[in-house]
């Protein structure tokens, strides 16, 4: 079976984010898995997943075109903040390394990222939205589950970093689109940028920290807001 990846903002997910979409701020969401989780020790050593990032266009008719330049310059941006952001915490940040001549451990790794991509969705919807699930009583209790720990051996790291970011902008034909429409009385949404990154436990593949961000007017196609994006979602990481 074909892994396709959602790029865009499915309605359950859409709900999550109306608020911060109708405010137009940004808005970030952290948790972590106990009240009583303590910041982890400076000796920890964690590896920075490699960035799931897409960045795409909106027509005028609401379609959205992934745009693959946008999104190389995108991930050398965001990668820079994040090196940024990590080293001015006291952390031993590694950078991730796929398996080398080892199909089979570089399928894991990347099942790992799937797994975090569709977990994170579920989080969002399930833990931030209203579709709560009766089972985690409120509290935050997410796992990638045992397999996790193939990172632990394969990268020499306590701690998984990982990150996901998708933005989108608005075409000049969806932006005249949008003027024609306000004067109709009628509101028509432009590009908006949301993610999310977690802190994993290779030991047991639970998530450990988690932010959200939502942000309608951010842009990750420059350096500097795409820096802003990154402290906003790193904020509280607990490194």
């Amino acid at each position: 079976m074909t892994y396709r990846r959602p790029r865009g903002l499915t309605l359950p997910i859409l709900l999550v984010f109306a608020g911060a979409l109708v405010g137009g701020c940004a808005q970030t969401a952290t948790t972590v898995r106990t009240e009583k989780w303590q910041r982890i020790a400076s000796a920890a050593r964690v590896v920075l997943m490699p960035p799931d990032i897409e960045l795409s266009e909106l027509s005028a008719g609401g379609v959205v075109e992934l745009k693959a330049e946008w999104t190389e310059r995108a991930k050398g941006h965001v990668l820079a903040a994040l090196r940024a952001e990590i080293d001015r915490r006291n952390a031993h940040l590694g950078p991730y390394r796929a398996p080398a001549d080892n199909p089979a451990r570089e399928h894991a790794h990347n099942q790992l990222l799937k797994l975090h991509d569709q977990v994170g969705r579920a989080i969002l919807v399930h833990h931030y939205g209203v579709a709560k699930l009766p089972n985690k009583d409120g509290k935050f209790d997410w796992t990638l589950g045992e397999g996790a720990g193939v990172l632990a051996e394969d990268q020499a790291a306590d701690y998984a970093l990982f990150v996901f970011l998708r933005d989108s902008y608005a075409s000049a034909g969806r932006k005249a689109a949008i003027v024609g429409a306000a004067l109709l009385g009628v509101a028509m949404p432009g590009g908006t940028q949301w993610g999310f990154a977690s802190l994993v436990d290779l030991k047991s593949g639970d998530l450990v920290w988690f932010n959200r961000l939502v942000d309608p007017q951010g842009d990750l196609r420059e350096p500097a807001p795409a820096g802003e994006a990154v402290k906003k979602l790193l904020a509280d990481l607990p490194l």
